[in-house]
């Protein structure tokens, strides 16, 4: 693996070398601010989200204890050149995957084209039969997208994976703007920072935008949540609250002539549109899984009359597995005619028998995922992973090679972190949202950058030990 690309100082990466331009103020301001004023500053934060309430549940624990995140201090901050370059990959990301949605649940041109094999698709875990009689309002399926991009160099950006069914981790960076912006308002007048403030107003306005024909322009939209056990509960009644719109559990709706109501002191309220948190499984247990609490019994009914819009669309897990992100490139051509703005990390796929065999051979050198898995479970990290592990992993391809895709273990670029020891070199990624309604598209300046804390670490996830940064977008 090469050096890693530090997006301070650029490529060799000197502390005590000149900065970037974008980071040429905050290394300025940081070098005249003593040591005992970021470790002030670091506790403060803390105490900050303590007080927030701000947490999240690492599911297979013993104790099923909530923790806090940990919050680095020390901003990311990305260029209005760069971050415009992003942009446009994104907008294009988002549609690219709603017209393969659109074209999968439909005529399946893709599959007819030989773009991408027909057993990926139709025999996908998360492919719905039911929606292929059933046209999403404004023929959206993915109406947030949340897109993990890696830098690798100073002008290499990736796409690491799509997050289509139901993206985490906005509260984060809505959460981290608030905190910075108590505790360094000297910084944020030293640069012109585009909000990330404004994202639930956006998000409301999405969700309004794509609710059914003949609904009102103020239509009624709701969240609904597993309820408080589950792991991103937090974020959930965040979003409600700074939307001005209700938190529901399955038990508060209810499907009466195929149109959704909500129960509520003043008697039932109609329902136009439903942002989920919910998995599609557990959505409408007549549909579904007939044991589950969680769902509204009739809620598919009133979805294919056109009474309501789920966001995102039931199905669209199947966009966001990795085996079908390793077609994305083609699927842009197909769909757009141009080249991916921003490309795919490079990928082997598993169930290709040559891309298998080289996968085995270099098991020590490369990254395994399940083409299903998420939060940085159920990933093999060649070069920090014991000869048992890998061959564990070795046998799980053997036994399931469709299961899993690989590639090559890139040099994430870095960030400068708090640590114990001072300003260090952490690895970041960056998760930014883009919201498609049907008025518009909308990206938010920015995004939940993670960072891993642990020195030489690839894995950022908050589930494996990972932190979060505030994100700063430059107005330039």
């Amino acid at each position: 693996m090469t050096a890693a690309f530090d997006e301070m100082f650029g490529a060799e990466g000197q502390v005590d070398g000149a900065p970037r331009s974008a980071y040429a103020a905050l290394d300025k301001w940081m070098k005249a601010s003593p040591p005992e004023f970021f470790d002030a500053r670091r506790r403060q934060a803390e105490l900050f989200f303590r007080r927030i309430g701000i947490t999240f549940a690492v599911y297979g624990e013993a104790e099923s204890h909530e923790r806090l995140i940990p919050f680095d201090i020390v901003p990311r901050i990305i260029s209005g050149k760069e971050w415009r370059r992003l942009e446009q990959g994104l907008i294009q990301r988002a549609a690219v995957l709603n017209a393969f949605l659109q074209d999968v649940y439909g005529p399946g041109e893709c599959v007819k084209a030989g773009i991408i094999p027909a057993g990926l698709v139709y025999g996908n875990s998360q492919y719905r039969v039911e929606m292929t009689r059933i046209r999403p309002p404004h023929d959206i399926y993915v109406h947030i997208l949340g897109a993990d991009l890696v830098r690798v160099g100073e002008d290499q950006f990736y796409v690491l994976e799509d997050n289509a069914r139901t993206p985490s981790g906005v509260s984060y960076m809505l959460e981290n703007r608030e905190v910075m912006m108590r505790l360094f308002p000297e910084l944020f007048a030293r640069h012109r920072v585009a909000p990330v403030e404004t994202y639930t107003d956006s998000l409301l306005a999405t969700l309004r935008s794509v609710a059914p024909e003949g609904s009102s322009k103020d239509a009624t939209a709701v969240v609904l949540t597993p309820g408080p056990y589950n792991s991103a509960f937090y974020e959930h009644s965040f979003l409600a609250d700074k939307m001005g719109v209700e938190l529901v559990e399955g038990s508060d709706l209810f499907v009466q002539d195929a149109r959704v109501f909500m129960r509520t002191t003043e008697g039932p309220r109609r329902v136009d549109v439903i942002y989920r948190r919910v998995d599609d499984d557990f959505l409408d247990p007549l549909t579904f899984k007939p044991d589950s609490a969680l769902g509204v019994p009739g809620l598919m009914a009133a979805y294919e009359a056109g009474a309501v819009t789920v966001v995102n669309a039931v199905g669209a897990g199947v966009a966001d597995d990795k085996a079908v992100y390793t077609y994305m490139p083609d699927l842009v051509r197909f769909y757009t005619g141009k080249e991916a703005i921003l490309p795919n990390v490079p990928t082997w796929r598993c169930r290709e028998t040559d891309a298998l065999a080289y996968v085995l051979d270099h098991l020590p050198e490369l990254v395994v995922k399940e083409v299903n898995g998420s939060g940085g479970y159920g990933m093999l990290v060649g070069p920090t992973a014991t000869r048992s592990e890998i061959e564990v992993f070795a046998h799980k391809l053997k036994t399931d090679p469709e299961g899993f895709i690989a590639q090559p273990t890139l040099a994430l670029s870095t960030c400068p972190t708090f640590t114990e020891k001072g300003l260090q070199p952490r690895h970041v990624d960056l998760r930014p949202f883009v919201l498609t309604g049907s008025d518009q598209v909308r990206v938010t300046p920015g995004g939940l950058t993670r960072v891993a804390l642990t020195e030489g670490s690839l894995v950022v996830n908050s589930s494996q030990g990972g932190g979060t940064k505030d994100t700063w977008v430059l107005d330039d």
